[in-house]
């Protein structure tokens, strides 16, 4: 894991007079400071900037080495990159549809663990990935409409497989590859959340239970990082704040809500993320930004936000998005 360099924050002073250790400095975090964040270097580069908002039309990789070298930093990236096999997005050098699962899982690998780059010392890293099955039996053939949402001709797990990893009705793990593999590469790993979806998008099998789940993986640098539990946490009954759970029920939101992206979440999904992790004015990246979702949500928050993506009708629909939120003036929550 890459650590990133020296840049200009604007520091939260901490005016206790407690000693001064890493735990106390987690909960001080440093903010990068305004000028940076709407520096004339990062509007020309951006699609889209203004005083709150970073909106980049780029490969994520390329992006995340743009707000780099500009010394932006985030304090919270909170994402869900393309899953595997799911989704043609046709665009040049996308992720998610490697011949191989490992092929995808070394790209997500190398992709996040440049993140580190541009997140805070006592940031996190929250990514939502969901995992699938090899078929190996070719084309879907289904006429079940909304599982036919999901294909697009022959997918890479529609393909023979290669007798290991990759047999017909082997489930891929691929949410806890990805894990294990950033891991590896210095991550910790705080938490494998799971989002449990109500009333999910039905399987057409019949030879094993019917998959609602997704993971949320919450990743940080360092052993002492900002997290305030007080944000959306459980009150007991003698008036202490719990952390809130690890099992999350959030519907999912169909494409009936977003004719225009197939694969928006929820913004409840990113509320635990968002809230915890990011400090006042900090910083909220979502690297695979898609329609925006993560960004709304940290906007109507008070928070900055940068949305990275390599298509630029998404950019486009983030711009109008932000747009309306100003035209609206919508009251931070």
């Amino acid at each position: 894991m890459t650590r990133s360099g020296s840049a200009k924050f604007t520091v939260i002073e901490n005016n206790s007079l407690r000693p001064v250790t890493k735990a106390n400095q987690a909960m001080h975090p440093q903010i990068v400071s305004e000028e940076i964040f709407t520096s004339d270097e990062i509007r020309k580069l951006a699609y889209y900037a203004d005083e709150t908002t970073i909106i980049l039309h780029a490969d994520v990789r390329e992006g995340v080495k743009t707000l780099a070298e500009a010394g932006i930093v985030a304090n919270c990236i909170v994402t869900s990159p393309p899953f595997y096999g799911q989704r043609d997005y046709k665009i040049k050098h996308q992720i998610g549809l490697e011949d191989h699962p490992s092929e995808y899982i070394e790209a997500l690998i190398g992709a996040f663990d440049n993140m580190s780059t541009v997140l805070a010392e006592n940031g996190s890293l929250w990514i939502n990935i969901g995992d699938t099955y090899w078929s190996g039996k070719g084309e879907h053939k289904s006429s079940e409409a909304k599982q036919s949402a999901r294909r697009f001709g022959v997918r890479p797990q529609d393909r023979k497989g290669d007798g290991k990893w990759c047999v017909p009705k082997q489930l891929l793990l691929i949410p806890h590859r990805l894990a294990i593999g950033l891991q590896e590469k210095g991550w910790l790993v705080r938490n494998d959340n799971v989002w449990v979806k109500p009333n999910p998008i039905p399987d057409q099998v019949r030879d094993r239970c019917s998959v609602s789940h997704e993971y949320v993986f919450h990743f940080v640098k360092e052993r002492w990082y900002y997290f305030d539990k007080n944000a959306v946490g459980r009150t007991t009954d003698s008036g202490s704040v719990l952390p809130p759970l690890d099992t999350w029920e959030v519907p999912p939101v169909r494409n009936g809500q977003s004719t225009q992206h197939k694969a928006r979440f929820s913004e409840e999904l990113v509320r635990i993320p968002v809230l915890t992790t990011t400090p006042p004015r900090g910083v909220v990246l979502d690297p695979f930004a898609g329609s925006g979702t993560a960004l709304q949500f940290a906007l109507r928050h008070g928070f900055r936000c940068i949305g990275i993506d390599a298509k630029k009708e998404y950019c486009q629909l983030m711009v109008e998005m932000v747009k309306k939120l100003t035209e609206d003036d919508q009251p931070v929550e």
